[in-house]
């Protein structure tokens, strides 16, 4: 395991926030309330305290972030199995409660997570995240170095009933964070400056897409608020995002940097 040059992340940034894994009744049942706090109340798939907890038995993440008075502010879980003959983790679910989100509780969350596993001898985690939500990408691309691997269509559809998804299906972002490793370099902002921009603006969604060795995919700066205001709008951000990201990945393009320029955010894309 190589990991002696990795920065830990879970050093506290704040005295106020404490990161530990949960230990009592009540820190499971927190986690319970919060993810229909962020999800919703008609949220189909909260994970229920007996699984938080036995999920600790078994070389998984049930972990969260404290406030000083003991409430849950965020809350990291995942599953730890075996892959190909390698320990894998999948880091089903990361929730930071809305009032706690400009405390970069995400990050710290995340290596906690790390922390936690690399004693076990895990070296790859994967999880999902919708590719517009671009407060995610930033954290999961820029802030961890996680890779993209994979697009998927919808991919729990009929399943979560979540606020956040609602009116915009669940098209997501397989990525891998090789966790025992630095993460690799990301291509210069600088190498996009001239690549065409693909939004949900350009127009026709029939018109033609440009196969240069650089693209940048547009996506609203924040998708959340862009639906509560015109619905219509987010669901065609979802059509030209995907129909760009499902054209070039089956072209073997890959997303090799996330970009944000003033109030705009990209991804960008490489062919390789």
């Amino acid at each position: 395991m190589i990991c002696g040059k990795i920065r830990l992340m879970t050093e506290p940034r704040s005295p106020d926030v404490t990161l530990r894994a949960f230990s009592s009744t009540a820190d499971f049942e927190a986690c319970v309330e919060l993810q229909k706090v962020i999800w919703g109340r008609d949220f189909s798939d909260v994970v229920p305290l007996s699984i938080l907890k036995i999920n600790q038995k078994v070389g998984g993440v049930s972990a969260g972030a404290f406030a000083p008075d003991g409430r849950l502010l965020g809350f990291v879980w995942g599953m730890t199995g075996v892959r190909d003959g390698e320990l894998f983790h999948w880091s089903h679910m990361l929730g930071v409660a809305p009032e706690a989100r400009d405390l970069k509780l995400g990050e710290r969350l995340k290596g906690l997570q790390r922390d936690l596993l690399l004693p076990l001898g895990v070296e790859e985690v994967e999880w999902t995240y919708d590719p517009l939500e671009a407060r995610n990408a930033h954290l999961n691309l820029n802030k961890l170095g996680a890779e993209v691997k994979e697009y998927v269509e919808d991919m729990y559809a009929g399943e979560m009933g979540s606020d956040l998804a609602q009116g915009i299906g669940t098209d997501r972002f397989i990525v891998r964070w090789r966790i025992a490793r630095p993460p690799a370099e990301k291509e210069n902002p600088a190498a996009f400056a001239a690549a065409p921009i693909l939004s949900v603006q350009s127009g026709d969604e029939a018109f033609p897409l440009p196969l240069n060795q650089r693209v940048r995919v547009e996506i609203p700066a924040d998708i959340q608020a862009v639906k509560a205001e015109d619905l219509d709008l987010a669901a065609a951000w979802r059509r030209s995002t995907r129909r760009a990201f499902l054209h070039y990945f089956a072209r073997g393009y890959q997303v090799t940097a996330y970009l944000r320029d003033g109030s705009r955010r990209f991804y960008g894309l490489s062919a390789t």
